[in-house]
């Protein structure tokens, strides 16, 4: 009876539900406000906007989608070892929706600023956590876990795509203000599901691991968290005010540097300092290249965001009969291909296991780029016709957001399992930091290569894309050939 009790969520525990809707709603507000991020930040200030030119406006939006990333690390340390996954998930709930508040009713760059450090520090504590309880769902662990994950997924796939419609459309309609109060709504609506429904997780990660000196030692690591927190809130408000003198460029250099210097020396301890025998220091070896493989991936993929919003906006026919599609619409079409192609693709890897021919992670990474390459050689082709004098068809954008989620299911799910079985299990949760860093790396180089678009100068349009092509190209070449040199090692 308790079996049956306990599968009343498309077959799978109840609890499931609570994560499954918290976790759409939160993708809700994150998509929903990043499609807007950008053309939000470079609209005349007439319009309601900031003004700002493209390179700033995309540096901003790097450091802000990097800084997601890689607060996931801390994020997940704070659950561990002070509040457990259940607070982590609620309170970051709460501070992402104050974040999005922050920014419907900004009406300075300095507390726009502001209110992304804010979305950034919730969703670090959210963004990891909520998976985390996913699993603790399944201790049997299995093809179950497994189906669970797969469902949950559903529900980030689900708000991602229903965010940017709902939010693009309530911001061309109303104004900015209100597609950026949406955000804000969507995730406070989550807030109150996990918080109606939280007693179905029970014991789930409701407590963290004692702390080795007892709550006295819990409290003080607490308030030195709480000091770093409000730290980073106010350099993030003098940043953004000019006091500093320091531009979004520059920052975005600083950050790279440091992501760098963490991945060097996260890898470095690894394989000199940490006594790990020739196999085991083979495979870190092996991970770190998948992570430089992952950088290059994301850098040509979160272009969705900046100079892909950017080409939609502005030479993209979007008027239709006299209505025009919101340039946001656009953002969603990943998450409507991710739910259209995620069975084929499961289908389709079955079926190469079946006949002995699965693909290792390696050969994943590389058909990812490979996608990734060709889909900047179709906006050549978009932005060509741009440089010609004529505005470009939406199908250029809709076959290039077609490639990118054919790569995205290429690489994103076996990325994060190879980071964690490729090292010692005592390394796992410093390799899925390393793994974070590389998509926040990737991010930041991303909008680097977003930054240098210039509208002035439409005639070198397709050349530029044609280079982030030719990056994901050459790197996919690269790991072909470590992947050769790599059997023929095991070989020997």
């Amino acid at each position: 009876m308790q079996r049956v009790a306990d599968q009343q969520f498309l077959g799978h525990p109840r609890a499931l539900s609570t994560l499954f809707f918290a976790e759409l709603w939160e993708r809700f507000s994150y998509y929903g406000m990043r499609a807007l991020l950008v053309l939000f930040l470079v609209q005349a200030v007439a319009g309601g906007g900031f003004g700002l030119d493209d390179r700033t406006a995309a540096a901003i939006y790097g450091l802000y989608t990097a800084g997601v990333y890689i607060a996931s690390v801390p994020g997940g340390w704070i659950a561990d070892r002070l509040i457990g996954a259940q607070r982590a998930v609620l309170w970051g709930g709460i501070i992402i929706a104050l974040g999005h508040l922050l920014l419907a009713l900004a009406g300075t760059l300095a507390a726009f600023c502001t209110g992304l450090a804010v979305i950034v520090i919730g969703t670090g504590l959210l963004k990891p956590n909520i998976a985390a309880l996913v699993g603790a769902l399944y201790p049997e662990g299995g093809a179950r876990r497994d189906a669970g994950f797969t469902v949950f997924y559903m529900g980030i796939n689900l708000g991602a795509m229903i965010g940017p419609l709902a939010t693009g459309a309530l911001a061309q309609r109303y104004g900015w203000g209100v597609g950026f109060g949406a955000a804000a709504l969507g995730m406070a609506v989550g807030v109150a599901w996990f918080v109606i429904t939280r007693a179905r997780l029970a014991g789930a990660g409701a407590e963290p691991t004692p702390h080795p000196q007892g709550q006295a030692g819990s409290r003080r690591d607490l308030q030195r968290v709480l000091w770093v927190g409000v730290l980073l809130l106010a350099l993030a408000l003098l940043f953004a005010s000019g006091v500093t003198g320091i531009s979004a460029q520059q920052l975005r250099g600083a950050t790279v540097w440091l992501i760098l210097a963490f991945m060097v020396a996260g890898f470095g301890q690894m394989l000199l300092g940490s006594g790990l025998n020739r196999e085991e220091r083979g495979r870190v070896l092996w991970l770190l290249v998948l992570c430089a493989a992952s950088s290059v991936f994301w850098s040509g993929f979160e272009q969705a965001g900046s100079s892909l919003t950017l080409f939609a906006e502005r030479f993209t026919q979007r008027d239709f009969a006299g209505w025009i599609v919101p340039t946001s619409w656009f953002q969603s079409l990943n998450s409507i291909f991710i739910i259209a192609f995620a069975p084929v693709f499961s289908a389709l890897w079955l079926s190469l296991g079946k006949r002995g021919r699965d693909l290792s992670s390696g050969g994943k990474f590389v058909l990812a780029l490979l996608a990734m390459a060709g889909s900047f050689v179709v906006m050549a082709g978009a932005s060509g016709i741009v440089a010609g004098g004529a505005i470009a068809g939406p199908g250029w954008l809709v076959a290039t957001y077609l490639l990118h989620t054919w790569g995205e299911l290429a690489l994103s799910p076996v990325g994060m399992s190879a980071a964690t079985q490729l090292v010692p299990s005592r390394y796992s949760g410093q390799a899925m930091g390393l793994w974070y860093g590389s998509l926040s790396l990737g991010n930041l180089v991303a909008s680097l290569f977003a930054g240098e678009f210039d509208t002035s100068n439409l005639a070198a349009m397709p050349g530029q894309y044609l280079h982030i092509s030719l990056i994901q190209a050459v790197a996919a070449a690269v790991l072909v050939l470590l992947l050769w040199l790599w059997r023929r090692g095991a070989k020997a």
